[in-house]
């Protein structure tokens, strides 16, 4: 199912995200090499992030149409039989 895929690969993410997190806290300011490599690092990160949230706004989006079309068919399915839907 993809929404398992992306949750795993989402969990992935902010796991590696903290990792980072912690590698800066202990980065030295001086040297430039370590902190460009872990700004990138993050910036990768970041953008995974990002991607897996647009994929879940997706699936979010595409779940509520299903539901509203799911409610239609409901409401139209009591009218024909005479039901009356409050």
């Amino acid at each position: 199912m993809p929404g398992e895929k992306a949750s795993a690969a989402g969990g992935a993410l902010l796991r590696r995200l903290q990792r980072l997190v912690a590698r800066a806290g202990t980065a030295k300011g001086s040297n430039r090499k370590q902190l460009l490599a872990l700004l990138d690092d993050v910036e990768t990160t970041r953008r995974g992030l990002l991607r897996e949230c647009a994929e879940i706004e997706g699936e979010m989006r595409q779940a509520t149409v299903r539901a509203t079309a799911i409610g239609a068919y409901l409401r139209g399915s009591q009218v024909q039989r005479g039901k009356r839907h409050n």
